[in-house]
């Protein structure tokens, strides 16, 4: 496909302007961002891998009813979604204590919470995506209440669906945040999840071992994150079983 007008660029992905009207093309890069970008690398292949994983968990999503903006894969780093307004919070979702939920807290990583908890932060990379109460979304017109009802009972099922896909390969699903856009049929609205879904917006640990999947293997440096992708993908045969590590790809168009 040819290179299309660049619409925004984040830390990890690039939106460009889709082939046909209300469309994107979304690019995934290989560069890796932490603690708000300033831990920063380029990961060979990571682009490929979060590209085939969020193929697979949108094209799921859709196999279950969870409506979202996945439209096709073009190709190794590109796929085609349907343009949304994006309301502008990560969703969270937290099935164990991780991460920020246990510094606030201090309740100690890995602990089973009692129910599914779900956070809203602000989207703003100047401020550190700040938490947010319901109380600030409401009074700042970020979304109404009914939208806030909706995306609740969206992530939890997402959470449902994403808890016993993991499960089933033997992967435990600790958290993730997801982002939610607004789509308009002549006058209904309709919430869909959008941006990604893939180990760079989910905690994934091996539910014998232990062992890291997700970015935090980046944060803090527990070894190699293609590695860690890798056997994700694997596991959930996105790649073939005798592959290891992702080499770098050639990028087809």
């Amino acid at each position: 496909m040819a290179r299309r007008k660049k619409i925004y660029e984040g830390k990890a992905k690039i939106l460009y302007e889709g082939p046909e009207p209300g469309t994107f093309v979304q690019y995934f890069k290989d560069d890796a961002t932490a603690f708000n970008a300033e831990k920063k690398d380029v990961i060979e292949g990571k682009g490929v891998l979060n590209n085939r994983l969020s193929e697979f968990f949108m094209n799921g999503l859709t196999a279950v009813g969870i409506p979202n903006h996945f439209i096709r894969r073009i190709n190794m780093r590109e796929q085609l979604i349907r343009q949304v307004e994006i309301i502008p919070l990560e969703v969270i979702v937290r099935n164990y204590a991780a991460g920020s939920l246990s510094k606030r807290l201090g309740i100690e990583e890995g602990t089973a919470l009692p129910r599914p908890i779900i956070e809203f932060c602000y989207k703003d990379d100047a401020l550190g995506d700040p938490l947010v109460a319901e109380e600030h979304i409401i009074a700042f017109g970020w979304a109404a209440q009914q939208d806030l009802d909706d995306m609740v009972a969206l992530a939890l099922r997402v959470n449902d669906f994403l808890s016993g896909v993991m499960f089933g390969v033997g992967i435990r699903l600790v958290d993730f945040k997801i982002e939610i856009g607004r789509v308009w049929d002549n006058d209904f609205q309709r919430l869909i999840v959008a941006d990604e879904i893939s180990p760079d917006s989910c905690r994934l640990w091996d539910m014998e071992t232990g062992q890291k999947l997700d970015k935090d293997v980046f944060r803090r440096d527990l070894g190699n994150l293609a590695d860690a992708y890798t056997e994700v993908a694997r596991r959930l045969g996105v790649l073939p079983s005798n592959v290891t590590h992702a080499v770098k790809p050639t990028l087809i168009n």
